[in-house]
């Protein structure tokens, strides 16, 4: 497993020079390169993924000269029950000398990565919180920066993507733009759809299998059969085609604000449906054996279902009608 996460960083490293950032006019390119990587291995790309986003994390903030060539990244933005990560400023003397103390939950790859961006709640000098929140840049070799064992990480899917909670003790921390910034500006919602443009990769790898059984059919190729094949291709295919416009709307500046909100929402909601739809699909066609005797394809369902929970399901649905109305356009969406 360390070996498979290893050539995974090194594949990041490298793809993090070649690929276009997001916004800039190659956005589609860059989400059909995070799809292909979903589709080849989830895992695989679940690694690769959020290197890429936190060196446009850099990019965006104007801080390109803390990427480095040989670093790896994760980025960590989750929130979780309990005492939050603290940010607390050096004072007067020393005001840009940050250190975080507290736990930040799901952090993936703690282990193996040597930088991460993460988030925290920003307190004064004297560690009262201010009700804001910052992004900041961190080094993982810190003798503060102590994760939880990776024993803790007993899921199936994204086995390798051990992801476990972290504890910082008084670890100098970088800090990327104002309060704020991070959850504010339009690579945020660019972001979240990177990792949707990934999702649809490891749907897409789920389908392959029936249409490779009726490639090459043991049996007859029934009605049903062919419905469940149809349902594939509408599925793919929409959320295929909500990516591609999204990708637009990036790139042509029409995906900032509550405008970009909305997109990632849709993309996400649209992405996530289509998964699980896939997942059911494909099961109900080709019943227990591929469940049963095809670990490649146990790997691939198991990851997927893991991978698509980062999306909120009806509560992003619900999102996604409220940031609507709030952008108070007379016509409408669709």
């Amino acid at each position: 497993m360390r070996r498979f996460v290893e050539h995974a960083l090194e594949r990041a490293r490298v793809l993090g020079w070649e690929l276009p950032p997001p916004g800039e006019g190659a956005t589609r390119e860059l989400w059909a390169e995070l799809t292909a990587l979903g589709r080849l291995d989830l895992a695989h790309a679940r690694i690769i993924e959020p290197h890429l986003d936190a060196l446009a994390i850099l990019r965006q903030a104007g801080r390109e000269d803390l990427a480095g060539t040989d670093e790896t990244w994760a980025v960590w933005a989750a929130e979780g029950p309990g005492e939050p990560l603290l940010a607390v400023p050096g004072g007067v003397v020393a005001p840009e000398a940050w250190t975080l103390t507290g736990s930040k939950p799901w952090c993936s790859l703690a282990d193996s990565v040597t930088r991460a961006v993460v988030t925290a709640h920003v307190t004064d000098e004297h560690g009262t919180p201010t009700g804001h929140r910052r992004a900041f840049v961190v080094a993982t070799d810190h003798p503060g920066f102590a994760p939880e064992p990776a024993s803790e990480w007993i899921s199936h899917g994204l086995a390798e993507v051990t992801t476990v909670p972290v504890s910082f003790e008084h670890v100098p921390a970088e800090p990327l733009g104002a309060d704020e910034w991070y959850l504010t500006r339009p690579g945020f919602a660019w972001g979240g759809m990177g990792v949707a443009a990934v999702w649809l990769g490891g749907a897409q790898a789920v389908a392959d299998l029936l249409w490779e059984q009726l490639g090459h059919p043991r049996r007859p190729v029934d009605e049903a059969a062919l419905t469940a094949l149809g349902r594939l291709d509408l599925e793919l295919g929409a959320a295929r085609a909500v990516l591609d416009r999204a990708a637009q709307a990036v790139d042509d500046g029409d995906a900032a604000g509550d405008r970009g909100a909305a997109w990632a929402l849709r993309v996400r909601r649209t992405v996530a449906d289509a998964a699980e739809s896939v997942i059911s699909v494909v099961s109900r066609a080709t019943g227990p054996g591929p469940l049963t005797g095809n670990p490649a394809h146990v790997r691939r369902v198991e990851s997927l279902q893991v991978y698509i929970r980062q999306d909120h399901a009806e509560r992003d649905t619900a999102a996604l009608g409220r940031t609507l109305l709030e952008l108070g356009e007379e016509d409408t969406p669709w």
